[in-house]
Order: structure tokens, then C-alpha cells, then sequence
């Protein structure tokens, strides 16, 4: 986002709570720079969570600041980076991030597409700390942020217990940032909070500056990283620190060009991470299937509480693996080939197709770009960086490694003949069962003669279409439950793709249950 400078004096601000679910009275704090911290009801949790937002942070950066206590948590917490959407989903800008991540839903739930807010549904998708308001009153919450949106918008305050807003835009990020760092270190140390947001913004303004390659970002890094290590040591120095179970998050927004900026397409812009360490999380873990939209999940699970399936969260808890088949794919993944856009290191793709999966490309064509020869199995970062701006950046709800027949990215060099290739599941046992289902995430676009089926066969019978896509589906989870004819021991699914120089399918998360 674009934001000016001016001076540089600390102001708090004070508002009403932005929810009418069961909240404590909201606290406030004194209008000036030494001021004491605002009181918070007593906690009534053991388990306990810090989440802490770093504006702007590009994480393949962190590497080159001196970042001791974020290369800590990584030593000893799990780090997943993963890639945000691009318009027309929304742009890579501060309100859709944050509201990713407070709601744990992607933009096409939440709303927000821009910085203008326009079209917010946090009514239905209400931030972690409003939803805690709702579900577990009791829980002491906190929240300070120094971007105004994130509380004018109701984006992350409602719900807290007591709250911090400063005006980052309007007297500068540096001044503010450090008192949220000080206010937050003496709630931690001398009071008894269950659930914190602390919001930090200077990365962002060094990246707008000085663009994310220059030592002015490394620098801002650096300081933010000190307030971090201020809070986890007001943490450890807790009186009850022994007996309670604290989890710490740290995330961010959105990425920078090198330049500086962000809100396009650029993988850099693209940019984000989820880095936890807490009980039941794994130490110097890397999981390849993690997205942003996972941090709200992360709190309502260190808190024990397990969300309604109508919150309809995207997110799942950092520390739950996906159990898509595509996942044990990532040791046979390869660097480009004839996608010479792709940095070499890159490695994103393979045609090995999973244990018990096949791929049948009898009719397929000749020639063509090599990585997307028929049914390809691919990664985001690699996958969406074959060609910008054509909606591959619109994948989110895959995770990992996932299935894509692309005869468009094919088509890119000399072929002859169609693209006609079949995916193939393992048969799956239905004996004495009534019904099947197939569940699976798609991402699909529509575009002339091409086709997209899928079908069943039944004991390795003639393969019959129980589905046919004809239009537009953007990344959403699909259901296909199916009736057991009488006789069948068991069923495979087949996905049948034909194209000529049109779009894609990408299919993942697939998961076969009876009833």
C-alpha cells in the first residue's frame, strides 16, 4: 500500500468494540508516548498465543538481516512459505493479506480485494480474536496494530478485550512500532493475557522506500526482530511460565518487488510464510503445504477449540500435514526443461504420477512444452510462474504438489495432434457399500472445444462420465457422491482432458470415502 510520512509523534487512539458478540468492555490506553499499559481481565488459559504481524516481509530476505530470534523460531518451530493469489481474486495489497489472516478464508469469502475494504464480509467471516468473543468469552485478548484500517475496518480488533491503534500513516511507523513493542512487553510481563495480535509496520515503509533488496529493508527486519525477541523473552519471563503451553506465531501480508512495492502479480509480491513454534509443532519443520490462510486454524487449535464447519474456514492447523497423494511426489520433483522463464533452481514438476496412479496419453499429441506434456504434477511457485496473469495465481486452495493438464503452457512450442491425456486413481474397494464419494479441490477455465470429465468404472469396467465441467470453476472443493451398482467390488476415476491451445485443469486434494 502507498503510505506518507509525516511526523513522527505517538498517538493512541481509542474506538468502540466493532462486534456485538458477548465482549468484556474494551480498554484503552493514554494518548501519550510513555504511557501505562491498559488493564486486561485476568486469563483463565494455560494455552496461550502470541501472533505476531510483520508488514511487508519478504522471507527469502530474513536470510541476509541479522535476524537471531526469527532464524530461532525456525530452528525450533515450523516455517511454511507459501505464495498468495493475484487479481482477480485480489491484489497483493495489506487489506486482503490481514484479512486472510484473521479470517482463515481466502479472499473470495472475506471480501476484500483491495485496500478500499469495499465488499468486506466480515460478518460471516469474522477474525480469530471476534470469533474467540463468541466461542470462548472468557479468554483475556489483546490486540495493537499502527495501520488504522486493521481496527477502523474491523479487520483484527474486534473482539479484543483491550486494544492499541496508532496512526502509522499519519506519524510514521518507526516511533509507533516501538511503543506497541513496549506495551506489549509489559502486558506480557505483568499481566495475565490469553491471546495476542501485535501488528508492526516499518517493514512495509523500508520496502515502499528503499525496496526490499536494500539495507534499509534488512535493517527495518532487524529492529522488528528485536521487539520479537523482547516479547518471547517477556514470555520465559513469566512467574506461570512454567505451567502454561504458549504458542507464538509470526507472519505477514504480502511480499516487495526488489524495488520496492507490491499489489501486482510478481512472485516476489507474492511472497508470505506462517512460522510457528508452540506444543504439538513440530522443531525445524518445512512443510511444503502450508498457506497463509492457516494461521487462524493455528490459534483455535493451540486453544482446543475445534472450529464449526460452518466458519467455513479454509485454513488447517500448521502442524496437520495434507494427506493428498500427490504430496509424496516432492522428492521426484525436477527443474525446467523447455519453461526457461523458471529460475533453474526451481524444482517444481514431474510425470511421475503417485503409487497406484497412472496417466494415459495414447491420443496425446506430439511435441510441445515438455513439463506439460499430458497430466503434469506440479508445485504454485513453479506452475504459476510458467506464464503471469492468466488466473494460475488463483490455485489457493491447493496445497503442495498438485495435478495439472495445461494445453495452453503445452502449445507454447511446436506440436502436432490434440492434447488428449487421462489421470487415472487406483481402484478404490465399494464392496457392501451404498454409496462413494470423491472429493477433490478444482481449478478449471472454460474455453472453446475443450473438455473436462470425469469417470467411474466400476471392477475396471468400461469407464462411464459422471461429471462434465463447462464453464469456469476457481479453485473451489467439489463433491461427487455416486450410488454402488449391485456387484461392485470396487471403483477408479479417470480425468479426462482435451484441448487445443485453450486453457487448464488442475485437480488436488482428492479423497475417496464410502457410505
Amino acid at each position: 500500500m502507498s503510505r506518507s510520512l509525516s511526523r513522527r509523534s505517538v498517538l493512541a487512539t481509542t474506538a468502540a468494540a466493532a462486534t456485538a458478540a458477548a465482549v468484556a468492555p474494551l480498554a484503552t490506553a493514554t494518548a501519550t508516548t510513555a504511557h501505562a499499559a491498559p488493564t486486561l481481565p485476568n486469563g483463565t488459559s494455560k494455552d496461550k498465543v502470541l501472533v505476531v504481524g510483520m508488514d511487508g516481509l519478504r522471507h527469502d530476505v530474513i536470510a541476509a538481516a541479522d535476524a537471531p530470534h526469527l532464524t530461532s523460531m525456525m530452528a525450533n518451530g515450523t516455517y511454511g512459505t507459501s505464495l498468495l493469489y493475484a487479481n482477480p481474486m485480489a491484489a497483493t495489497s495489506s487489506g486482503p493479506g490481514w484479512s486472510t489472516i484473521s479470517t482463515g478464508v481466502w479472499p473470495d469469502k472475506h471480501g476484500v480485494k483491495e485496500n478500499s475494504f469495499a465488499g468486506k464480509n466480515y460478518a460471516q467471516y469474522p477474525g480469530f480474536l471476534a470469533r474467540l468473543a463468541q466461542v470462548r468469552p472468557q479468554l483475556s485478548t489483546y490486540a495493537a496494530v499502527d495501520w488504522k484500517p486493521l481496527d477502523a475496518q474491523g479487520t483484527v480488533t474486534p473482539g479484543a478485550d483491550a486494544k492499541l491503534v496508532l496512526d502509522g500513516d499519519r506519524d510514521g511507523y518507526t516511533g509507533h512500532d516501538a511503543t506497541i513493542a513496549a506495551e506489549t512487553e509489559s502486558i506480557l510481563r505483568n499481566q495475565n493475557p490469553d491471546v495476542l495480535f501485535v501488528y508492526f509496520g516499518q517493514t512495509d515503509i523500508a520496502g515502499h522506500n528503499s525496496g526490499a533488496a536494500s539495507a534499509a529493508y534488512r535493517q527495518a527486519i532487524e529492529v522488528q526482530d528485536g521487539y520479537l525477541g523482547r516479547l518471547l523473552a517477556a514470555i520465559k519471563a513469566r512467574p506461570s511460565y512454567a505451567t502454561e503451553r504458549w504458542t507464538v506465531i509470526v507472519t505477514t501480508d504480502h511480499g516487495h518487488t526488489d524495488s520496492g512495492g507490491h499489489g501486482g502479480s510478481a512472485i516476489e509480491e507474492r511472497r508470505t510464510f506462517v512460522l510457528a513454534q508452540g506444543p504439538g509443532i513440530a522443531a525445524g519443520a518445512r512443510p511444503a503445504d502450508t498457506r497463509l490462510v492457516d494461521v487462524a486454524a493455528t490459534v483455535f487449535k493451540q486453544l482446543g477449540i475445534a472450529p464449526d464447519p460452518a466458519w467455513g474456514l479454509d485454513g488447517k492447523p500448521i502442524q496437520e500435514r495434507s494427506t493428498d497423494p500427490f504430496e509424496a511426489l516432492h522428492p521426484a520433483l525436477s527443474g525446467r526443461v523447455d519453461e526457461t522463464g523458471i529460475p533453474a533452481g526451481v524444482l517444481g514438476w514431474t510425470h511421475t504420477a503417485p503409487s497406484g496412479w497412472s496417466v494415459v496419453n495414447s491420443a496425446m499429441g506430439t511435441g510441445g512444452v515438455t513439463e506439460w506434456r499430458g497430466w503434469s504434477f506440479a508445485t504454485d511457485e513453479f506452475w504459476s510462474r510458467s506464464q503471469r496473469d492468466q488466473s494460475r495465481e488463483l490455485n489457493v486452495r491447493s496445497r503442495g504438489v498438485f495435478a495439472v493438464a495445461d494445453s495452453d503452457e503445452w502449445d507454447d512450442k511446436a506440436s502436432s495432434g490434440p492434447y488428449d491425456s487421462t489421470l487415472v486413481t487406483p481402484a478404490y474397494a465399494v464392496a457392501g457399500k451404498s454409496t462413494v464419494t470423491l472429493g477433490l479441490t478444482t481449478l478449471y477455465r472454460q474455453e472453446g472445444s475443450q473438455s473436462a470429465r470425469i469417470l467411474a468404472s466400476w471392477n475396471g469396467g468400461t469407464p462411464v462420465e459422471v461429471k462434465r465441467y463447462t464453464s469456469d470453476v476457481i479453485s473451489q472443493p467439489q463433491s461427487l457422491t455416486l450410488n454402488v451398482p449391485s456387484g461392485a467390488a470396487n471403483v477408479s476415476f479417470r480425468f479426462h482432458y482435451t484441448g487445443s491451445n485453450n486453457w487448464y485443469w488442475v485437480i488436488d486434494g482428492v479423497k475417496v470415502t464410502t457410505g
